[in-house]
């Protein structure tokens, strides 16, 4: 089979690889038919995640169709559709049992990262029965594969763990695919604004179709006076940096500055934070 294989620091390439194979009977092997790049992979390629070696095949969002399974998977059959999550749990540790999944003491954030990913033909996924989603059979894999990884990171990292309520003036730096899921998710509690902060104007215009009330341009460096002015002096309630890279962090530390954070947290998601086995995969919150 071919797949995206890292060769190091800005190297990859699309390269023949071994199938693979089951080596545990909780394992599953999956045939990939949708999967997608997330802004780790982009951190990745730049070098900034040591813990992916040399020939590892990148990826750990997919659906696909089951081919194999171990003697112990119960839950899932071959021919079966499903969604593979980006957190692989075993299920039964106690980091599991306290639904922290990235700390699981037998897995976490594996695909990709320690073993070999989804951006490929086929791909093992170990502890099948509780690192798999049945999927419906005419469902739309474009859409479902937003699952795996970018929706509920913008959504939990950032809406859940920023604590949105209603009424709620929202600030997101960065409009890219996972500050967009955080703007759509963040309306399930009726913010009374959501500010959106990016430097480039397309993005800023999807994120308007999306709900977002007021756009900013940060590309003057004056965003949180731009914020200040545009509220007109009223406080930021939650700030969520959806980029992960330094320059973002400056602006979303300005609007952390200009936030409530003692009535409500200034998030900050920062896309290569699954690497360092945070809770919930990928985020900080800072109180």
């Amino acid at each position: 089979m071919h797949g995206l294989v890292n060769h190091g620091p800005g190297r990859s390439a699309w390269g023949e690889r071994p199938q693979p194979v089951l080596q545990d009977p909780t394992d599953a092997i999956v045939r990939i038919t949708t999967s997608t790049i997330c802004g780790t992979d982009l951190h990745i390629l730049k070098g900034d995640v040591p813990s992916v070696t040399e020939g590892r095949i990148l990826g750990h969002e997919g659906v696909g169709e089951m081919t194999q399974v171990g003697r112990a998977v119960s839950t899932f059959h071959p021919g079966d559709r499903v969604l593979i999550s980006c957190i692989t749990s075993c299920g039964r540790c106690d980091f599991c049992r306290k639904q922290m999944y990235s700390h699981c003491r037998h897995a976490g954030w594996i695909l990709g990262s320690t073993i070999d990913g989804t951006q490929a033909g086929h791909v093992r996924i170990p502890h099948a029965d509780t690192s798999l989603y049945g999927i419906p059979p005419a469902a739309d894999e474009e859409a479902l594969v937003m699952l795996s990884d970018i929706l509920p990171t913008g959504f939990e990292c950032g809406v859940l763990n920023g604590q949105v309520h209603p009424g709620d003036t929202v600030a997101i730096v960065g409009a890219g695919p996972v500050g967009l899921a955080a703007l759509l998710t963040a309306q399930f509690y009726s913010p009374g604004a959501s500010v959106m902060v990016d430097l480039d104007d397309n993005r800023l215009e999807v994120a308007k179709r999306l709900g977002a009330t007021t756009l900013i341009n940060s590309t003057d460096g004056e965003a949180a006076q731009r914020v200040m002015d545009l509220t007109a002096g009223h406080a930021i309630d939650v700030a969520i940096e959806a980029v992960g890279v330094p320059a973002t962090f400056g602006e979303y530390e300005h609007c952390r500055s200009i936030s409530r954070c003692n009535r409500r947290q200034a998030l900050r998601t920062q896309l290569f934070a699954c690497a360092q086995r945070t809770p919930a995969g990928i985020g900080y919150a800072d109180a």
